[in-house]
């Protein structure tokens, strides 16, 4: 066999990615033929039994156990880190689709999930990628439909200028990101990442150039994780964006941006850890600090949670700067729990807003009044942010903090209880506004699709938060696999 056949591994290192793509080409087809006038949320539908189906085979067939191996000429890494960011962003694309129904302006649109699902394909290419320019294409294909969906509310102008901020700060830092790349691949001679730890092993790339690098490329991955100073389009984006996709914004982007983080990291600049553990450090700090004391002052409900998202990639960053496999198994696991809490939250910001018609925080009065099973799932979703017990935040910031203790790390740790204490702050007071009296009482509609995505967040917090030694057990795994790179 040439050294250029495909082989059957290379098939079936992608299978999730072209069972995607399948489904791309079956949305868009239903949606030439079906009738126009007919709300009956037949995409929606196709869009979440094929990704649910895809998660079942990838979780039941496809997990590569404790195995590292490369497909596509070494342009893919298949392992268990890869493995669990797939099924991460997979799943945060179909509780994402649940969210998207009886939304009037996205319900029927083809093109929404095919952009939606364009993107699980880009993020699942980011997770597994080994090389620069497989990395860099993912990014690429990831960050374009991602443009598209923020600005999709074409009759709402802020949408629209949302979308267009949204594409300028990306594709800038897009552009710093690659004149990284482009220095390691001319100072070493190839664009894999084990052959580029061996070309700076060897001193092919100077200390100084190399630190450079590591800032370029520190601002495109960034402005994935919206860390402090590379936040400023999270705020717009999250409220201009259709509600469902701010929320896949704040958790499957959010977590495939950190993996990322996590394997260019031990991959390139294991050589100089000192280095990038101490600039991450300081975005965590400054991420925290910022992200919580200008959710202080917001008024409008979506702007506070993409504030709040900004301090949760400050706490995750926690666990990435220790550069232990503590760390990084802690950073998983909170990201994890983030998955399921953050999509509550916004779904419950989508349901609020289509029934008030309004985003701002008032607009959450008396909602335990009108209905009181979503104010119970927004209190659910609320104090497993804050961190308290027994939800799934709890057990995150638990495991970042025991991170930074075993990473010495003490000063970050004092930074990040500081941080929860001021963030406990703004969360308790949405929740006193959310259970106050209303002379409201109309109930808020609640849809059977809507139902089932709640339910399936409601009970990933609570079992993040109960039942989390096998968790920990599955995420050891993951996490020696991306401190091993050969």
């Amino acid at each position: 066999m040439g050294p250029n056949m495909i082989t059957n591994f290379d098939l079936l290192a992608i299978i999730p990615e072209i069972l995607v793509l399948i489904l791309i080409f079956i949305v868009m087809v239903v949606d030439v033929f079906r009738q126009k006038k007919v709300n009956n949320n037949i995409i929606s539908w196709i869009t979440f039994l094929g990704l649910t189906l895809i998660i079942l085979l990838s979780a039941l067939f496809l997990s590569p156990g404790d195995e590292i191996d490369y497909a596509w000429g070494g342009m893919i890494r298949v392992d268990a880190a890869s493995f669990t960011f797939r099924l991460i962003v997979l799943v945060g694309a179909a509780i994402t689709t649940l969210f998207s129904m009886y939304h009037q302006e996205v319900n029927n649109k083809g093109e929404y999930f095919a952009m939606l699902l364009l993107s699980v394909i880009g993020m699942s290419m980011m997770a597994a990628s080994s090389n620069l320019i497989m990395l860099y294409l993912a990014i690429e294909t990831t960050a374009i439909p991602l443009y598209v969906l923020v600005g999709f509310l074409t009759k709402n102008n802020f949408s629209v200028e949302s979308g267009l901020k949204y594409f300028l700060f990306g594709a800038l830092t897009s552009a710093v990101l690659l004149y990284g790349f482009s220095l390691l691949y001319g100072f070493s001679g190839s664009t894999h990442f084990a052959e580029i730890l061996v070309a700076i092993e060897a001193g092919k790339i100077p200390t100084g150039l190399l630190i450079f690098i590591l800032l370029l490329t520190v601002v495109g991955f960034g402005a994935k994780i919206s860390g402090f100073p590379f936040h400023f389009w999270a705020p717009d984006a999250y409220q201009g964006a259709p509600t469902p996709i701010a929320g896949y914004l704040s958790t499957a982007s959010k977590a495939i941006g950190f993996i990322v983080i996590m394997r260019f990291m031990v991959s390139i600049f294991s050589s100089e850890p000192q280095s990038w553990t101490l600039l991450l450090a300081i975005i965590a700090t400054a991420s925290m600090f910022i992200g919580n004391l200008l959710a202080l002052v917001q008024k409008n409900i979506k702007r506070l949670f993409a504030y709040s998202s900004i301090a949760h990639a400050g706490y995750i960053l926690i666990g990435v700067a220790s550069g232990t496999t503590l760390g990084f198994k802690a950073s998983m696991y909170y990201l994890l729990a983030y998955l399921f809490t953050n999509l509550a939250i916004f779904g419950v910001i989508h349901i609020v807003e289509k029934s008030t018609g309004s985003n701002e925080i008032d607009a959450f009065k008396g909602l335990m009044k009108r209905t009181p099973g979503l104010a119970l799932v927004f209190l659910i979703a609320v104090l497993s942010l804050a961190g308290i017990p027994p939800f799934g935040g709890f057990i995150s910031k638990v495991l970042v903090f025991m991170a930074a203790i075993d990473a010495n790390l003490i000063w970050l740790l004092i930074i990040g209880i500081l941080n929860s204490i001021i963030a406990l702050y703004y969360y308790l007071t949405v929740l006193r506004i959310t259970f106050a009296d209303s002379e409201e009482t109309e109930s808020q509609p609640v849809y059977n699709g809507w139902k089932l995505a709640l339910a399936v967040c409601v009970l990933g917090i609570i079992v993040f938060g109960v039942v989390f030694s096998p968790w920990l057990n599955w995420l050891e795994v993951a996490s020696i696999n991306l401190m091993l790179f050969h």
